[in-house]
């Protein structure tokens, strides 16, 4: 906590100071461009990742980056789709994974969560990635099975997204931009879905849109 405590004060006397202007507008509302569903995972920041500026990103985060497909539950990820949506007329979604996922560890080896109930529980929403796993990669190694299950995760829940009306209506009208992406701990790349190869491919200035109504399998490449 004393690390913590000192950061604050650091803050209040650097960085706010620096950006004052930027926090006196952020004061008076937010306008983000960008939904960023990502894993609770303590090695993620989006703002660093993304370089973006405190008032750009709407952040969602829980373990496994997972959307519950519409009417599932009553679940703070739907609310937070809405909110972005409606209230925020936000026109980008990114679902990020990255590698080393402790919650795809748990998809590929649900005994290790036996001590994690709620774990478990949880990831009982991503039973469909589970499911697309062992149908489609039956010979794959395990080490092989846990990238092909974080990039497949990503993609069955750019698949739920779709699910949900508001994300639905405003693909069909042109308004809003799905995107699935890894991000590699270990070098900082972050890897992108390709529609046209099937592929996550490394990020460059050309962005690569993950809006398939059927998104086809991958292969673990990363």
């Amino acid at each position: 906590m004393k690390k913590l405590v000192q950061g604050v004060h650091q803050f209040q006397e650097h960085a706010f100071q620096a950006h004052k202007q930027l926090f006196a507008g952020l004061a008076e509302g937010q306008a983000p461009h960008t939904l960023f569903i990502t894993c609770s995972d303590s090695r993620i920041n989006p703002n660093l990742l993304t370089q973006a500026e405190p008032g750009e990103l709407f952040i969602l985060r829980n373990p496994g980056n997972l959307v519950p497909r519409y009417g599932q539950s009553h679940s703070g990820e739907a609310a937070g789709i809405e909110y972005a949506l409606t209230a925020l007329s936000i026109e980008h979604i990114v679902v990020c994974g990255h590698s080393h996922c402790g919650a795809m560890k748990g998809l590929v080896s649900p005994t290790d969560l036996d001590v994690l109930p709620a774990m478990k529980a949880w990831l009982g929403q991503a039973e469909r990635t589970r499911r697309v796993l062992y149908e489609n990669y039956p010979e794959a190694s395990q080490a092989d099975l846990l990238n092909i299950a974080i990039q497949e995760n990503v993609l069955v829940q750019l698949e739920n997204l779709r699910s949900h009306p508001l994300v639905a209506e405003r693909l069909q009208a042109n308004r809003l931009q799905l995107y699935g992406w890894v991000y590699k701990l270990e070098t900082g790349e972050v890897f992108a879905y390709d529609a046209t190869s099937g592929q996550f491919e490394g990020v460059t200035e050309k962005l690569h849109l993950g809006t398939a109504s059927e998104l086809p399998r991958i292969s673990a490449s990363l």
